[in-house]
């Protein structure tokens, strides 16, 4: 059965009040459409994202299925990929209302403009569907058509229940008209109308809520690795420092876009598994929350608003205070296109690799790292470069490890899509662990060394730094292997109090090491 999201849920009737089922006349069928009204989302979309997932030599051929009409473009999408039903985003308080009136005996019929393929399957699974109307490869059921195919099938006795525009035409001709999460063109199409729907059945989060979810705006806090090079520079100019964090600030916001353009795109490709997934069904992509061609306009904003920052941080730092400027003005740039393919190339196909992910993860945040020095010239040396590498390592295995922990804790024990088997977890902490402690003896090494003499007035101070670190690592490592850990280790560090205590006094140590 659909599962519950974690959502406001009403139902409106006429009158306004929340929570008060419709009454309708006896022997009144009640036709609903699926795209965005049973569903929250667009199967068709949803399709054609499959498509790009499952079978992308199959893309060239979609100008040609247009090509053919909709009706025959929609029976060709839905042959090409199968979707789970069993996970798509329902309407809860509209499906309730209908096993509603389906245990009380009232005919209930889908009526909709996807394919009749995919709307059987949808009938068979919901299994309250008297009968199906929808498109059949020839006839694309929508607006004027589905109008005939009602009065066909019922006259003028029918009650329809829709969410969008070319709904208008249909809810004006029915008795007892409602809607499901309707767009603003219905809305207005139907008060031109005068068509007032006796009830509104409303699931849908806000949308600027939901888009500062898929953005994933907490995730941003991993691009203050960008401003690490300057923090530790160690010889901070007045006269250069207008310059340097200018760059790094635009660097940081540059890089939070493209970063939260590959987001989405993961998520719309990610659609389906998400949707199977006890924490990610609720992301707004999966959940129906927002549309994936809204998805996909973002992301080409988002894209170009960061290459548009990054090319002209350069210009930004010859622009703030101070003699300085950049010897290789571009470097950033080369950083960010780089993370920019690499994320896309891991959503795509690096990310169900065995351990190729894992290393991937990793370079993404050592890169960051890299983008930050290009961005405020900068250096990075050898000893941050070499600490960076095996300490997000481990973060990455610990990502691995966490999903892998749930899906034995849900009794699974076949591959979760990654590359991975339930059996690995022993081998994950073993290389994740390993990873870490090699952090903290490069850490070691770096305070041993005479170079971090010249760099610190104490330096023997700094060995306390490696008490904190350890404790940290071994925390996360612990909490893993109980199955306690959140599976995205940035978001336990930013979001756990304990961390956060520990990231303050490691900080309060070096200050007091200078």
């Amino acid at each position: 059965m659909p599962q519950d999201r974690e959502r406001g849920e009403e139902v409106t009737n006429q009158g306004g009040n929340r929570d008060t089922p419709p009454v309708l006349s006896a022997g009144l069928p009640v036709c609903v459409d699926l795209d965005g009204t049973l569903v929250r989302s667009d199967t068709l979309v949803d399709s054609v994202l499959a498509i790009a997932r499952q079978r992308p030599q199959d893309l060239w051929r979609i100008p040609g299925w247009i090509a053919q009409g909709k009706a025959a473009f929609k029976r060709q999408v839905t042959s090409a990929v199968e979707l789970d039903v069993e996970h798509l985003p329902y309407n809860l308080p509209l499906l309730e209302w209908l096993r509603q009136q389906a245990a009380e005996g009232r005919e209930l019929y889908l009526a909709t403009a996807a394919d009749r393929a995919l709307a059987d399957r949808v009938a068979a699974y919901l299994g309250i569907f008297r009968g199906v109307l929808a498109s059949d490869g020839a006839t694309n059921l929508a607006g004027g058509n589905k109008l005939a195919a009602f009065r066909d099938s019922f006259g003028s006795h029918f009650c329809y229940i829709g969410n969008a525009r070319p709904d208008a035409e249909v809810l004006a001709a029915c008795e007892s008209p409602m809607v499901a999460n309707p767009d603003s063109a219905l809305v207005s199409a139907m008060r031109r109308a005068g068509t007032v729907p006796v009830a509104v059945f409303d699931d849908r989060t806000p949308r600027f809520k939901s888009w500062l979810k898929a953005i994933r705006l907490h995730q941003w806090a991993k691009n203050t690795l960008i401003f690490v090079p300057l923090l530790l520079a160690h010889a901070w100019n007045a006269d250069n420092f207008a310059s340097t964090f200018a760059g790094a600030v635009t660097a940081f916001l540059s890089f939070g876009l493209c970063a939260s353009a590959t987001y989405i795109i993961n998520d719309l490709l990610d659609i389906e598994a998400d949707r199977k997934h006890p924490r990610k069904r609720r992301r707004p992509f999966a959940a129906g929350d927002l549309s994936a061609i809204s998805g996909a306009a973002m992301v080409v904003l988002m894209l170009t608003a960061g290459l548009a920052l990054a090319i002209a941080l350069p210009f930004i730092v010859d622009a703030a205070p101070g003699p300085y400027s950049l010897a290789q003005p571009y470097r950033f740039l080369g950083w960010l296109i780089l993370y920019t393919v690499t994320t896309l190339t891991y959503s795509l196909y690096l990310k169900r690799k065995l351990l190729w992910d894992v290393f991937v993860l990793s370079g993404l945040y050592t890169i960051r790292i890299l983008a930050g020095s290009g961005a405020t010239g900068v250096p990075v040396s050898a000893w941050l470069a070499g600490f960076s590498v095996f300490f997000f390592l481990s973060l990455a295995f610990v990502k691995r490890f966490s999903e892998l922990e749930g899906l034995q804790a849900s009794g699974k024990v076949v591959p979760n899509g990654r590359g991975y088997f339930v059996t690995d977890l022993e081998q994950l902490r073993a290389l994740g662990t390993g990873a870490a402690y090699a952090a903290v003896v490069v850490m070691t090494l770096y305070i041993n060394n005479p170079e971090s003499k010249l760099l610190y007035n104490h330096p023997i101070r700094l060995w306390l730094v490696v008490p904190v670190l350890l404790l940290w690592l071994s925390q996360v490592w612990m909490l893993a292997s109980r199955g306690e850990m959140h599976d995205d280790p940035v978001v336990f560090a930013i979001t756990d109090k304990r961390s956060l205590l520990l990231g303050v006094l490691m900080a309060a140590v070096i200050w007091w090491a200078l």
